[in-house]
């Protein structure tokens, strides 16, 4: 047959089909040739790096944090991608770049004062906020203010707020200061009702991550570890809170005790209540706000606020004079190594301490003869068992190699957290880091009753009593979970072990600070379990000294995780390029975001054995965090 009679063959409907596909794939295609070109011409703007910043005088340094504050940049680009389409703000803001915005600005007479906006702020850890309140510290030590405003301050914001010279409150706002707290749901009969049986093992009365799954509510051990180290917290909040306002040490305390009729007194006005309690210097409207900084710096009629500058673009500026004005600094290095959020095996994906990862930076830390010492800073819960293990094995090959390792704790460094920083040579923490949970469990679900409710059974043979008996489908035998609670007990005494011969401490005196009980710093020097209070760069100063080095002659060598060539490019490319447009993408953006935070709990759990080293132990700031 012809391919005319062929074509004639065709159905009418079959030839229309025919039509609209071909269509369709000469619209991909055109589609794909545009979107490659569009690409290179953004990328190639973008690293151009735009028009450069231009630092004016006589301006304010607004800083304005969003989303979570991290130790280190980490993000995946296709979640930047997604931001920016949606023209959302950053998910995450860099401690360091705000640090180092004060910093620079303190000595810098085009900067006359600053201000504080931390609304969009929504995730930081307390020991982060006590480095910030020291810069900003440091910053009005030069004789400049700092000025906060908010529409509202939860405790979070105001902890960081509280440091400032005012701090200015919107009528309309509230302070919602309330105390620490630590609630968890619990699934013990939930998982009855579905027949699935959690078989838990782990070593110490303390460890209650695994509470959750075989009880209805918390321990009576868990509740009175919990308060103890809430209490200090909460105690350091009010110290900082009272020490930053001038009040007395009860303030913040007596706040939230007097709240109900303080409010009622004044007609349910929170806001007039906390200014009458001093937390608040004033009661401003936004506008009222800018006019009267616009006194200070002058009114940017194109911007309809004062003259400002946002502290990413001063860094901006600030690193291309740097840049221009003279070469890198040489001489030896302190090589800085991020040990954040949730230990897992192997790489690892952007916002997690994957052990594969970390180990290689520790590992060409180790190999580059610039670096004379290194600063390990940790921000952790743990984790993986077997990941925390490889990444204390590059700390042991780096002191191994001559090259003095010092751990810098931030908010949490607790569990996992603690079996990487427990054979450096110094561990410097903040009395707010939460710390300790010197513990291991393990967690197997079996859902053969599950199955069973509907029907499903599970049957077959083996060449021995364990072939098959790890299965979920199959209820845990008795010999099976006697192997895996040798195993949890093992890893336990090596944990403890471990701890003793690094901080030369007795092995029973360990072991009664162990057992999965969670301390807060100001507890964990008492007991041993840290060295020092204070900040990365007095760290990175310890450890300089530690490799013979003089303070002011060494650099701080920042190592990133290598995400491979095409993650890198899209990381500066939807770093740079902001795309505002395809109104109503919102509800799309926030279900593919859901779905990727489910995926990244569910590949955290992936220790080869199935043991962990994970403390649950993030305090509630309010506000459902």
């Amino acid at each position: 047959m012809s391919p005319s009679n062929s074509t004639q063959g065709k159905s009418l409907l079959r030839r229309a089909f025919d039509w609209v596909w071909g269509a369709i794939v000469t619209l991909y295609r055109a589609a794909v040739i545009v979107g490659v070109l569009l690409a290179v011409i953004l990328v190639w703007f973008a690293l151009r790096g735009g028009k450069p910043v231009v630092v004016e005088d006589n301006v304010a340094l607004v800083l304005a944090p969003t989303g979570t504050l991290v130790e280190q940049i980490d993000q995946d680009p296709t979640q930047r991608f997604v931001e920016n389409l949606s023209g959302e703000m950053p998910a995450q803001s860099s401690l360091r770049e705000l640090i180092e915005a004060l910093e620079s600005a303190r000595d810098d007479d085009r900067i006359t004062l600053a201000v504080l906006k931390l609304d969009s702020l929504w995730g930081a850890g307390l020991a982060q906020l006590d480095e910030l309140r020291a810069a900003m510290a440091e910053f009005q030590a030069a004789g400049k203010r700092i000025i906060a405003w908010g529409p509202w301050y939860d405790q979070m914001h105001y902890y960081a707020a509280s440091q400032a010279d005012e701090v200015v409150l919107d009528p309309y706002g509230f302070v919602q200061i309330e105390g620490f707290s630590l609630y968890n749901n619990y699934f013990r009969d939930a998982l009855d009702k579905l027949g699935v049986e959690v078989h838990v093992f782990r070593v110490g009365e303390y460890k209650s991550a695994v509470e959750p799954f075989t009880r209805n509510d918390m321990s009576v051990e868990a509740r009175q570890a919990n308060l103890d180290w809430l209490g200090d917290l909460w105690g350091a909040y009010g110290r900082a809170v009272a020490a930053g306002r001038k009040l007395p040490q009860t303030a913040a305390a007596d706040y939230v005790a007097g709240l109900r009729a303080g409010m009622k007194e004044r007609g349910g006005d929170a806001a007039a209540y906390a200014r009458d309690r001093g937390l608040v210097s004033r009661l401003e409207t936004l506008s009222e706000f800018r006019a009267r900084v616009a006194e200070t710096v002058g009114m940017d009629p194109d911007h309809g606020s004062f003259r400002q500058i946002h502290y990413r673009d001063y860094l901006s500026a600030v690193h291309r004079h740097a840049a221009m004005k003279a070469p890198k600094k040489a001489g030896k290095a302190v090589a800085l190594v991020v040990v954040q959020g949730e230990i897992v095996d192997g790489p690892g994906q952007a916002g997690q301490a994957g052990g594969d990862t970390i180990y290689d930076l520790l590992d060409d830390a180790r190999r580059d003869d610039d670096v004379a010492a290194v600063v390990l800073r940790i921000d952790s819960p743990g984790g993986s068992v077997f990941a925390a293990e490889q990444i204390r094995r590059g700390v042991q090959n780096l002191r191994a190699a001559g090259k003095p390792v010092v751990a810098s704790m931030s908010s949490v460094a607790a569990s996992g957290g603690y079996w990487v920083a427990m054979d450096t040579d110094q561990i410097w923490a903040h009395e707010t880091t939460i710390t300790g949970s010197i513990g291991v469990f393990g967690l197997i679900p079996t859902l053969d009753k599950s199955l069973a409710k509907l029907g499903i059974h599970t049957d077959g043979v083996g060449t021995t009593a364990l072939a098959g008996a790890f299965r979920i489908d199959r209820p845990l035998n008795e010999e099976a979970q006697a192997i895996i609670q040798l195993g949890v007990e093992k890893v336990y005494h090596d944990f403890i072990g471990g701890v003793a011969a690094a901080r030369k401490l007795p092995l029973d005196r360990v072991n009664l600070v162990a057992r999965g009980r969670v301390w807060s710093g100001e507890d964990a020097r008492e007991l041993g379990l840290i060295d020092e209070f204070g900040d990365l760069h007095q760290a990175a100063d310890a450890a300089a000294r530690l490799a013979g080095l003089e303070i002011d002659a060494y650099r701080l060598d920042e190592r990133q995780p290598r995400r491979g060539f095409a993650s890198e490019l899209l990381s500066q490319f939807f770093g740079r390029i902001q795309v505002r447009w395809l109104p109503g993408l919102a509800s799309w953006i926030d279900a593919l975001r859901a779905r990727a935070d489910v995926q990244r709990m569910l590949a955290s759990f992936n220790d080869p054995r199935g043991l962990y080293a994970h403390c649950f132990c993030t305090v509630s700031w309010g506000r459902g965090r």
